[in-house]
């Protein structure tokens, strides 16, 4: 979405304007001007992306104008609008993304758009890298995996890569050392257990202060923390994405279809950390409720196909998971693949009945009848 100011004087071409812009898709006209004065005080309360500015505006100078914005925020897009060609080389003192000349056709127009938005996408781009860079980047769904500016982090010991997950887990939170001592270290005698997470907590700070040029080891008082502004966590991301409610937007769908296909296993997986069973089972319960949410959704839009590939991964996840496998089974019915519908059910309803000993629940066999084509019944 980008956000767009238009400057003219003229009432006949601000309409010209809008009724341009708003046939592009993404972009909303976000007010209108047409004079320096009204210009500068829309700034002052509100922002835009892309600022149109006609060059001659009455009594003003759309120059001048535009390097007043400049001081005001030097990040938005300027594209000048003028009858008069001749101000081309005086406009670029204002660094503006494009220079138009009256008239305006609407394909002149749509590859002005094209440019501010690359040139966002590029500027956002940039700008995430760079941040990424002066962070740890996390992998903990299906393993443990931190890199950072060097690449990846390379354990000194075992007992500091648990160290750092269970710091990890605390998610900033000051723990005190007793409470360290006795999750990561239980078995150890407590002058060896003290030797051992001063010895810890030394390697955790030498390796991963190199890694991010700042200190992420924090303590205080005989409690630890993680400084978690330098950390970017794949299931704290995930948590995040699986918090969204409702009918999801197209942005949303997108978002969530990229943190399901991350969530390539449990948290920690692999590791015999025993600390970590509560959250490795809350985090697998919300993973089920958000993808069973996110196929409701794929249908809800028609895109079917990328619905049966969630489904198919969760019904394979939770083989006895009633729900999951009818939302499976609503899909083969949805693509009309009877086939994949009638096998799905045979296979899940022998495999019910040799885990749990008895036939598949009649909710679930009724719905499989429902759903069958010589009913007539759509979904």
């Amino acid at each position: 979405m980008i956000k767009v100011l238009i400057v003219d004087d003229e009432p006949a071409m601000l309409a010209v304007m809008k009724r341009k812009l708003r046939r592009i898709h993404d972009v909303v006209v976000a007010g209108s001007c047409r004079n320096a004065a009204q210009t500068l005080e829309w700034i002052s309360r509100d922002s835009a992306d892309l600022i149109f500015i006609d060059i001659k505006i009455a009594e003003d100078n759309g120059l001048d104008l535009a390097r007043r914005i400049r001081d005001i925020d030097g990040a938005v897009d300027l594209v000048f609008v003028t009858s008069h060609s001749e101000y081309a080389m005086d406009s670029f003192e204002a660094y503006p993304l494009d220079y138009i000349v009256k008239p305006v056709s609407q394909s002149r127009l749509e590859r002005t758009i094209v440019r501010a938005v690359s040139r966002r996408s590029e500027a956002a781009r940039a700008e995430k890298e760079e941040a990424m860079a002066c962070k740890l980047q996390i992998r903990g769904l299906g393993g443990l995996e931190v890199s950072g500016r060097n690449g990846m982090v390379k354990w000194v010991s075992r007992k500091s890569a648990e160290l750092f997950a269970y710091l990890l887990l605390q998610r900033g939170r000051e723990t005190p050392r007793s409470r360290i001592i006795e999750d990561v270290f239980p078995d150890m005698p407590i002058d060896n257990a003290n030797r051992y997470l001063n010895t810890a907590v030394y390697q955790l700070r030498k390796m991963l202060q190199s890694q991010v040029e700042s200190e992420v080891v924090l303590s205080s008082r005989e409690e630890y923390s993680l400084a978690m502004e330098r950390i970017d966590a794949d299931f704290i991301a995930f948590e995040r994405c699986a918090a969204l409610s409702g009918e999801w937007d197209e942005s949303e769908l997108e978002e969530s279809m990229h943190w399901e296909s991350r969530y390539a296993g449990e948290l920690f997986e692999g590791k015999s950390y025993l600390w970590a069973v509560g959250e490795r089972a809350r985090l697998d319960e919300l993973y089920a409720v958000f993808a069973k949410r996110m196929i409701r959704n794929l249908l809800r839009v028609g895109r079917k196909e990328e619905a049966s590939v969630v489904a198919q991964r969760l019904a394979l996840r939770y083989e006895l998971d009633e729900e999951a496998n009818a939302l499976l089974l609503r899909v083969y019915r949805e693509l009309n693949d009877i086939t994949a519908l009638r096998k799905h059910y045979q296979r899940f309803a022998e495999h019910y009945r040799q885990e749990i000993g008895v036939p598949v629940p009649s909710e679930f066999a009724e719905l499989y009848q429902q759903w069958l084509p010589h009913n007539g019944i759509e979904v």
